[in-house]
């Protein structure tokens, strides 16, 4: 491959993978439309789908889900977007109006995580429904979503780690990265004669990690033994693949006051709870049985 790339190529040179003007917006009628809000919408759109067919196979109305759809999808994107701003204030707080600017990224999914639980528990609360059963159906969707949506980081060229020459090394031109984010490792492997970084594709580790979550929740759908394990194993699951990734990116949310990645320290804590709360129901239904 040259030492030059295209402005917007990507490469994975190790697998011989070279990809010429890989878009991160299009234009319809002269308006110009982020690739990065394409994948995310279609991301839930196909949650959508798979969480009616969830519930369909295990005898429930797919109806409800269908119900609350709109107002996970609107309060998720929010939270998302609250939560990122929050710990990445340094980006915002000269223009605060960019806040309201997600064309270019900028959503942490576990704020999208924590304000859909808030807003299926208040729905079923209202509605008279199961919390627990809800839950277990809906984190299907989810975890597919996450599963696409990772791509919508791949075309905004970010969600990255350090500099590596493995296998799935990947390389992006600098002009198309945050200054930030280029780290003195990978400037130590860039030449004169590069224009480009090479770097861990973590949103790439973290779809393939998200779709295997998915294939086993499928497997275990009918095989849980009480409502709200699949959400422990979702909460488990994710946690344990996150709070390895995470520390691999370069763009982490950190805690003001602790300097710790957030989103790191959250997924483990996560992973401690779904085993803690596995292990304490199992052990309470075990007694009950006996």
């Amino acid at each position: 491959m040259p030492d030059i790339m295209g402005k917007m190529d990507i490469a994975f040179p190790n697998i011989g993978v070279y990809l010429e003007n890989v878009p991160k917006n299009f234009s319809v009628f002269g308006f110009s439309i982020a690739m990065y809000g394409v994948i995310i919408g279609l991301g839930f759109l196909v949650a959508l789908i798979i969480i009616s067919r969830i519930a369909k196979w295990t005898d429930q109305n797919p109806d409800d889900y269908w119900d609350i759809a709109i107002y996970i999808i609107i309060f998720s994107i929010i939270g998302a977007r609250a939560y990122y701003v929050f710990f990445a204030w340094d980006l915002y707080k000269d223009d605060p109006i960019s806040v309201f600017n997600i064309r270019n990224g900028g959503l942490a999914i576990y704020g999208g995580v924590i304000a859909g639980f808030l807003t299926i528990f208040i729905y079923t609360r209202l509605k008279k429904k199961s919390f627990l059963l809800f839950g277990d159906t809906i984190m299907y969707g989810l975890v597919f979503g996450q599963t696409m949506g990772r791509w919508g980081n791949f075309t905004n060229r970010e969600a990255f780690g350090e500099y590596t020459d493995g296998l799935l090394a990947m390389r992006i031109p600098t002009e198309m990265v945050r200054s930030g984010e280029i780290t003195e490792l990978m400037r130590a492997h860039m030449s004169d004669a590069t224009n480009f970084v090479q770097v861990s594709p973590t949103f790439l580790y973290e779809s393939l990690w998200n779709l295997c979550l998915f294939i086993i929740m499928l497997i275990y759908c009918k095989k849980k033994k009480f409502n709200g394990e699949i959400i422990l194993l979702y909460l488990g699951g994710y946690g344990l693949g996150r709070s390895w990734i995470e520390g691999l990116r370069t763009d982490q949310l950190i805690m003001h006051t602790t300097g710790l990645p957030v989103s790191q320290m959250l997924a483990i804590c996560l992973v401690i709870f779904a085993v803690i709360t596995d292990i304490i129901v199992r052990v309470r239904l075990k007694k009950t049985s006996a």
